[in-house]
């Protein structure tokens, strides 16, 4: 089966709030290197004008990839997962993600273009904190492409 060219459009709802915690910032920064003090230490975060640990930019990438679970996980849009390449992520953010944000993510399915018997495939993750009064404000868009190899390529 190819990837279903009509998804191309698709929005999927809002998937379950994403709670940061300080303890999965201080992990990811440690994995991707991220030493600045305002990753790992309250008090230079929060003397830095931050409410609380800051996470390093890439870590959107964390709840985007949990939102586009819900396109590579649908059966009907055709994506084989063991025939993917990760080709491009682009990070767009509008403000800091720190430790205490409930974010929640809208996935969209940007674009599909078949060529050669490979299919890229690009979707848009619209990231935002949850706010106390019901709203959201936004954070983060993140937009990936993945390459997805046909059967004979």
């Amino acid at each position: 089966m190819s990837v279903n060219l009509a998804y191309v459009g698709r929005e999927y709802p809002a998937n379950a709030p994403y709670s940061v915690g300080r303890e999965k910032l201080r992990e990811f920064s440690g994995a991707v290197g991220a030493t600045h003090p305002v990753h790992h230490d309250l008090v230079a975060a929060r003397g830095a004008g931050y409410p609380d640990l800051v996470a390093p930019p890439t870590f959107a990438v964390v709840v985007a990839q949990r939102a586009e679970g819900q396109l590579i996980e649908d059966p009907e849009a055709g994506i084989d997962f063991s025939r993917v390449v990760h080709a491009d992520e682009r990070f767009t953010h509008h403000r800091p993600i720190v430790a205490g944000d409930e974010l929640v993510t809208v996935l969209h399915v940007d674009s599909i273009v078949e060529r050669a018997g490979l299919a890229m495939v690009t979707t848009r993750c619209e990231i935002a904190a949850a706010l106390p009064d019901g709203g959201t404000e936004p954070v983060s868009t993140v937009t990936s492409t993945l390459a997805v190899r046909g059967e004979g390529a």
